[in-house]
């Protein structure tokens, strides 16, 4: 069995869904026995300025030769120098791409460009490439790295020990959204929307980061004032995983208007408490969510997005039945040492 080296942008402990699913991966993997070394990159990231760049450098220079290694694809751009053809003969190296840069939303032409090319030189130097779901393979297969060094990897789905009970709450119906505020989570498409919708009985609670992009977070403050809906938002911050379950269980309906998802597990762990989903259908969101768990529109679509919350709000009896999809879409699917197991195999596989 391989030793396995990851090399990850920044510390490993940030509450995101790709930090979180390689902090499983690592504690999972070790679990199982396997020896694994976590290399945490200085620096700015997806922009690896200097510092990220002389630290991928270090990283690359210090394996032995035949070394397995994990990097993830947010940490691609610093290896721009050292990831030579020769680097690549003599390592072991496997990607781990949550989504494609490129597909970031609200990037400038120029930097979704520059990103691409990032991606289109060095994914196909490696030995495979690991995705959390279809989409993303195939958009890693566009960046030219044959199918067969692809590998279909999606993470694992914490389940409650019971699932909620929801038929007997009444008003206001619970909305939770969870996600950093960035751009490509669609806050601000959610508060639009939800504007229009004022007239119904409804609070939302959003988890997650509002530092991660102090724009967007001040834009959506904006939003929430203009809108007078102070009293019936809270932006609640991060959470530790261990406390999120809390709200999943509170809650009535997840609703996430992202604009893309790589694999959207955010949306797989509501599904795991059986809440019915208002999302949309960017990226990998089909995937994971069927359509007997939840309504699904067009990314960007305020006017549906209204529409598909309307209808949950005003029809208890399409909530439960919703919920009832959403519970048997989150048995079905795969718990965290079997995500492990799965991804482990596939590991050895491509570095075989």
């Amino acid at each position: 069995m391989n030793d396995i080296t990851f090399i990850v942008p920044g510390v490993l402990d940030q509450l995101t869904g790709g930090y979180l699913f390689d902090r499983r991966l690592v504690e999972g993997l070790r679990r199982a026995g396997r020896a694994v070394t976590v290399h945490e990159l200085p620096g700015t990231f997806p922009e690896a300025d200097a510092t990220a760049r002389d630290a991928a450098a270090a990283v690359l220079a210090g394996l032995a030769d035949n070394a397995a290694a994990v990097i993830d694809g947010l940490a691609l751009p610093a290896f721009i120098d050292c990831l030579t053809p020769e680097a690549a003969a003599r390592l072991k190296l496997v990607g781990f791409v949550h989504h494609p840069l490129a597909l970031e939303t609200g990037l400038a032409a120029e930097t979704g460009a520059r990103f691409a090319a990032v991606e289109m030189r060095l994914l196909p130097l490696l030995a495979g490439v690991m995705c959390p779901s279809a989409i993303t393979g195939w958009a890693v297969e566009d960046y030219g790295v044959p199918r067969g060094r692809v590998a279909i990897t999606p993470p694992g789905t914490d389940k409650p020990a019971t699932r909620p009970r929801r038929a007997s709450r009444g008003e206001p119906v619970q909305l939770l959204s969870i996600g950093s505020l960035t751009p490509r989570k669609g806050h601000l498409l959610l508060i639009g929307a939800l504007a229009a919708l004022a007239d119904r009985a409804w609070r939302l609670r959003c988890i997650g980061s509002l530092t991660r992009d102090p724009q967007t977070t001040a834009a959506v403050e904006r939003a929430i004032a203009a809108h007078g809906l102070g009293e019936r938002v809270e932006l609640a911050g991060e959470w530790p995983p261990e406390r999120v379950g809390t709200a999943y269980a509170e809650a009535d309906v997840f609703v996430l208007a992202s604009y893309h998802e790589g694999y959207g597990m955010a949306f797989a762990e509501a599904l795991a408490y059986g809440l019915p989903v208002v999302g949309t259908t960017a990226g990998a969101i089909p995937e994971t969510v069927p359509a007997t768990a939840s309504l699904l529109v067009p990314p960007g679509d305020r006017d549906a997005l209204a529409t598909a919350l309307r209808l949950l709000l005003d029809n208890a009896a399409l909530r439960a039945r919703l919920a009832a999809g959403a519970a048997a879409a989150g048995a079905a699917l795969p718990d965290w040492p079997a995500a492990v197991r799965h991804w482990m195999a596939a590991f050895d596989r491509l570095v075989a």
